[in-house]
């Protein structure tokens, strides 16, 4: 018998299972839940997406691929982010393609921090994201953001020390749903170059931003604020899974400074060696598909849950991203995890908030479902709200 104290490491030990999973293991016995819990939108991969990773496996475009990616794919990027980030064009950059942004996370972090590190992290976070620091023996600092989950120049300046290295950002935000002003962008910019610090800008969620933004027709490409609007410094990560429902197809990408990408590229191919190469070829397609009607399907259900549970829960109204982050109520006494334990009695799938942050006093539900799931849980949850 294997003896897990001698084989398994520190670090790994050090590392809760998902708190997501343990609602799971909750509502195992649950027949039909109402599940409010997944990140995953309902929507079918667009179907010229579909088609590209079809023809690239009949076409025997199954082996390896360059580790950094095939070069159609890397070129799209590549001018997307040239018309999308001025600065950028102008300072030269470089690109990688990653098994899905999670992929890129790891590789990032495990290239740019390292024990006696200090990552700052913004509290509530998402959830990957302790623990990928855990993992290279840096740091975790995290940054509280409560109220209104705005991560701002000020509230980080407050946990710098001698030993900061690396800020992550996410907006739109997971699981908050915030959008950070564009004022708040540039404000983290200056205060990361003045103080020497990598600035990770996770931007998973990019195309699901709802207020202020305009968007090119035919593209669905965001106009949502992002510190890389003002330095080619920052470490960009985007991806596909989101916006066009390929969340099993694992693609991503990250760009930004060369050295950097150079040394990721090269922790890649010891690791992932590449990202699947015929969800590449269908990731060349993807960008040219048109996801608008799809964010305003999106949008219109974050204003139905503010509609239906502003008058019974403190909710910072999302920006973006498919999530709201309700408080729950004072007057009911009790914490996130104890609420959800009574909305799964219910049958009413939520995660706790203690999942993403130090706190254990909201709770993350996903509107990334079809409309009749979200009112059935939406009218379970202004029940839940009394006393």
């Amino acid at each position: 018998m294997i003896d897990p104290e001698r084989f398994v490491t520190e670090r790994l030990r050090d590392i809760d299972a998902s708190g997501i999973r343990r609602v799971f293991d909750l509502a195992a016995n649950l027949e039909s839940p109402v599940n409010l819990s997944i990140g995953q939108p309902d929507f079918p991969v667009p179907e010229p997406i579909k088609r590209a990773a079809a023809e690239a496996i009949d076409e025997d475009k199954n082996g390896y691929t360059v580790t950094q990616g095939i070069p159609p794919l890397r070129d799209k990027i590549d001018a997307r982010l040239r018309a999308e980030l001025p600065v950028w064009d102008e300072a030269g950059f470089a690109t990688l393609v990653t098994s899905g942004v999670s992929g890129g996370l790891l590789l990032a972090l495990l290239t740019c921090a390292e024990p006696g590190d200090e990552v700052l992290i913004p509290d509530p976070y998402f959830v990957m994201y302790r623990h990928l620091v855990a993992l290279t023996g840096a740091t975790p600092v995290m940054v509280d953001t409560y109220p209104d989950f705005e991560l701002t120049a000020e509230r980080v300046a407050a946990k710098l020390t001698d030993r900061s290295k690396v800020l992550l950002f996410n907006a739109p935000a997971n699981p908050t749903g915030a959008v950070a002003s564009d004022a708040a962008c540039r404000q983290l910019v200056e205060l990361a170059d003045a103080r020497d610090l990598l600035l990770i800008s996770d931007e998973i969620y990019d195309v699901f931003t709802y207020d202020g933004v305009e968007r090119p027709a035919g593209s669905g490409v965001r106009r949502c604020p992002s510190p890389a609007a003002y330095s080619a410094d920052v470490l960009l990560l985007r991806g596909f899974s989101k916006t066009y429902a390929m969340t099993g197809w694992r693609l991503g990408y990250a760009a930004g400074p060369a050295p950097l990408i150079d040394q990721m590229t090269k922790l890649q191919q010891y690791s992932f060696v590449c990202a699947p190469s015929m969800v590449q070829r269908a990731g060349v397609a993807a960008l040219d598909v048109d996801m608008s009607e799809q964010v305003a399907r999106f949008r219109r259900r974050r204003d139905r849950v503010i509609e239906r549970l502003g008058d019974r829960y403190e909710i910072a109204e999302p920006g973006g991203a498919f999530y709201a982050f309700p408080k729950v109520p004072e007057q009911l006494g009790e914490t996130a995890t104890d609420f959800v334990k009574r909305a799964i009695d219910r049958e009413l799938l939520l995660i706790p908030g203690s999942v993403f942050s130090e706190r254990d006093t909201h709770f993350r539900l996903s509107y990334a479902c079809d409309e009749q799931t979200l009112e059935t849980g939406l009218a379970i949850l202004r029940e839940l709200a009394e006393p």
